[in-house]
């Protein structure tokens, strides 16, 4: 992902809903009753893991049972420590006490236990990177040191490829058209990160490289599930027993769900979006405008899709007088910059959320060379009597400046060149006029036509007004 593209604004829950899925996790309610089971007795060893005798009174705390009971109880308590909901207070007596933070969880504020919380993530997603424990155990050498070269692993690679893979997650999640809360197939997440963008038929040699990854991922979202990040459906283990037959054909296979399936909560969702931002990305969330000005607001949700500029315009209107609102986002789309038309039509586009109480607002900018049209455009769609007629020079200056924001948005698209033919068959001398218009876009409007339009003498023409309209302009 790059630092200077903004990603798609996510929808996030209330930080005190966030707060309480946060104190419901597995993973950190076991934490929180592991402090709170801790006593004068209880001893660490030097890297602040319980002593083993304590483990089967900790896994007993927990209710835990069976074979995983004291791995479960090691990994709360280790979340514990490096929360800071457990301190240990003598390091060579292994004693501990209750942290300062373990307070928070009860009578702190919401963001004080999603602060708790995205601690505990980062202990998670650290462990996620680690290789399996018996991989570890059979690099033992002869002196009782760890053969890392004997692990093909690389600590920093294995980091960045669960960053990727969470980051793509998050992508899928957050985009317009994308999988929303609907999970991700393992198989697609895995290959995401491993097939070439321009790949067609992926080789044998990737589509192994692939397996490998999702059955690594089914490893690592097993271990992210407790502490809240996913919602995961594991790989079929019938499917493991005879894993080199059967996942080659994982995208033949009708069932694609026993492959495994995940994803993000909404916990899940912030915190991702918080270590975004961290790491220096503009990770917008619908609602981050909704207390600044009307500039802010037009300019911010230039580059959101329309469900997300919607809701962002929504939430910036509740918060406001509907006829002071309309003024403040009238006199926010003033201006002659490359991004004004497109700050005119997201107010058209947020003013259209509003009744007639801001009809005054409208009439103040009838006159007004860049809001008249626009204005006039609003009154008639809400049916309000007197809307004196546009004169044709400010139809001219409205079309211009309309398509303007389209190129801005979107470029040369489909729905664009069908404007662009309809105007040329409608107005047969719809270029010999538009020239003229006094709009810092004109030229590129024109030049803009001329490369849309499929009929040849059509787009000489649309040219050659946009070197008249260049000329004009002194360009």
């Amino acid at each position: 992902m790059s630092e200077s593209s903004p990603l798609p604004p996510v929808r996030l829950t209330s930080e005190a809903e966030l707060a309480r899925d946060a104190l419901a996790t597995p993973l950190l309610s076991r934490a929180a009753r592991l402090a709170r089971w801790a006593g004068p007795d209880t001893r660490v060893g030097a890297g602040g893991e319980l002593v083993e005798e304590q483990l089967p009174g900790a896994a007993d705390a927990l209710g835990l049972t069976g074979d995983d009971a004291a791995a479960t109880a090691s990994e709360a308590w280790r979340v514990a420590v490096d929360t800071g909901l457990v301190e240990i207070v003598d390091e060579e007596e292994g004693a501990v006490a209750a942290g300062a933070d373990l307070a928070l969880l009860t009578s702190g504020a919401p963001q004080d236990v999603l602060g708790v919380w995205l601690t505990a993530l980062e202990t998670v997603l650290a462990d996620a990177s680690v290789p399996d424990l018996d991989d570890l155990v059979d690099a033992v050498d002869g002196g009782g040191e760890i053969d890392f070269s004997s692990l093909d692993w690389d600590p920093e690679a294995e980091a960045e490829f669960l960053d990727g893979v969470l980051g793509n997650l998050y992508l899928l999640t957050v985009s317009e058209g994308g999988a929303g809360e609907s999970p991700v197939p393992l198989p697609a997440l895995a290959a995401s990160m491993i097939v070439p963008d321009d790949m067609g038929e992926p080789t044998n040699d990737v589509l192994e490289q692939v397996s490998d990854a999702m059955m690594r991922l089914d490893d690592q979202f097993r271990l992210l599930e407790p502490v809240g990040l996913v919602d995961f459906q594991p790989v079929d283990e019938t499917l493991m027993a005879d894993a080199d037959e059967e996942s080659s054909a994982a995208a033949d296979d009708a069932d694609v769900s026993r492959y495994g399936m995940v994803r993000l909560t909404p916990l899940g969702l912030y915190g991702l979006r918080a270590r975004l931002l961290e790491s220096g990305l503009t990770a917008p969330a619908v609602g981050d405008l909704a207390d600044k000005g009307a500039d802010a607001l037009l300019d911010g949700t230039a580059a959101f899709p329309p469900t997300a500029a919607r809701a962002e315009t929504e939430q910036w209107l509740a918060r406001r007088e509907p006829l002071a609102a309309a003024r403040e986002l009238l006199a926010a789309a003033r201006g002659g910059d490359a991004g004004a038309p497109l700050r005119r039509l997201h107010c058209q586009q947020a003013l259209s959320l509003v009744g007639l109480e801001v009809e005054p607002a409208l009439r103040e900018v009838l006159d007004d060379a860049e809001l008249g049209g626009l204005a006039r455009v609003w009154l008639s769609e809400h049916g309000a009597a007197d809307v004196p007629p546009p004169s044709e020079a400010m139809i001219f200056w409205l079309t211009i400046d309309t398509i303007a924001a389209q190129l801005t948005a979107e470029g040369n698209s489909a729905e664009l060149q069908g404007l662009v033919e309809g105007l040329a068959q409608q107005h047969g001398s719809f270029f010999a006029a538009a020239w003229r218009v006094d709009h810092p876009a004109t030229p590129d409007v024109l030049e803009a036509m001329g490369r849309l339009h499929p009929d040849k003498k059509v787009a000489k023409e649309a040219r050659k007004a946009a070197f008249k309209a260049r000329s004009q302009q002194g360009g």
